[in-house]
């Protein structure tokens, strides 16, 4: 029997069991899925659990049940490229003959003193509930800094705001104004949408250092009672370190069947690869189709195509708390609860056919 180690249950390795299971993986392929949670989670959610305005089984979705499919759940510490294996923090390890790596990723913190140590995560179900419970637990009137103004650190500062109006949110972000990868005409409307809430927005940031209670911005001290980091990311530190080539994210370069150069038996997916677009759910998505159709071609006995057409993102879609969002559907702008409704529409649709 051949073995298929898909490391990480997460949008990408989600839609390779999707495509495999129930009847397109050959009688003599097993499948072997190992991830640190017995579920696969919705991460582009993760900041209204940090939030707290949605529960944690809200964004928990089982895996598949299939006779060919064996869930593992652990840790994964390396992988031997040459002996190909995995090995598991537990001291277990498991062989493959086809391994697809999507481990997703983590918080980048550029080398400034005390980020690690002394901010908040959303990168992980795990990091988010432990955020959601130091939040929740602010007394009233207590401040939050958001370091990053990207799209994780706009929703959840909104969100945040929607939950906990009692708080002062302060959102730091290092470009001239938020949003800086999205039209203007949206960076706009976001900015008023804080002005609005009063939730404050610090433009041309500087962190240069934090120290428990404290957040330096320009070598200035502020006093804060929570940081929580969204402000970077880069590969799972499993991939990062891999003894192949990789980007300034620590993503692996791949070629165009997205298997390394060198081992054409090991696929790198999502948040892991280093593509041409920003990591997202649909890129994830987008090379596990691509992925599937290598496997099937080789597993029955006839060449994979050489290249790929370039992965097509619908859009992009952003909230801002329950009733307002903002969003690239293809390249137009469109804001407001029609953009909500939208994503409240994708994530319902998303669950229904993965539930």
């Amino acid at each position: 029997m051949k073995n298929l180690v898909i490391l990480g249950g997460g949008y990408g390795g989600m839609r390779i069991l999707q495509r495999l299971l129930p009847d397109q993986l050959p009688n003599d392929v097993t499948i072997t899925l190992i991830d640190r949670v017995p579920y696969h989670c919705l991460k582009t959610e993760y900041y209204a659990l940090a939030a707290g305005t949605i529960s944690d089984q809200h964004i928990r979705v089982s895996f598949p049940n299939h006779p060919q499919l064996n869930l593992t759940y652990a840790e994964v510490e390396g992988i031997d490229l040459e002996n190909r294996q995995v090995s598991l923090a537990n001291g277990d390890a498991v062989s493959y003959d086809e391994l697809i790596v999507g481990l997703g990723c983590e918080d980048k913190y550029h080398q400034i003193p005390g980020a690690k140590e002394f901010t908040y995560s959303i990168q992980t179900i795990e990091k988010a509930r432990n955020t959601y419970q130091t939040l929740n637990n602010l007394p009233a009137g207590s401040t939050v800094a958001i370091v990053g103004a990207g799209l994780s650190g706009v929703e959840l500062a909104s969100e945040l705001c929607e939950s906990r109006s009692d708080l002062n949110i302060k959102l730091f972000d290092r470009g001239d104004y938020i949003l800086s990868s999205f039209p203007e005409r949206l960076s706009i409307y976001v900015q008023n949408w804080f002005d609005t809430n009063s939730v404050e927005i610090i433009n041309n940031a500087n962190i240069t250092r934090i120290e428990a209670g404290e957040l330096y911005n320009h070598d200035e001290p502020l006093s804060v009672d929570a940081i929580v980091w969204t402000a970077g990311i880069q590969a799972n530190q499993v991939v990062r370190n891999l003894p192949v080539e990789k980007d300034s994210m620590g993503r692996a370069f791949i070629t165009p069947r997205h298997h390394l150069h060198d081992h054409e038996n090991v696929f790198i997916l999502g948040d892991c690869a280093s593509m041409p677009h920003a990591p997202s759910a649909q890129l994830a998505e987008g090379q596990a189709e691509q992925i599937v159709e290598v496997l099937t071609n080789r597993w029955n006995g006839t060449e994979p195509p050489t290249s790929f057409p370039t992965i097509k993102l619908k859009g992009i879609l952003g909230s801002l708390g329950k009733k307002h969002g903002f969003g690239l559907l293809g390249e137009h702008p469109i804001t407001g609860r029609v953009a909500r409704l939208i994503k409240s529409g994708v994530l319902w649709m998303y669950k229904h056919h993965n539930g």
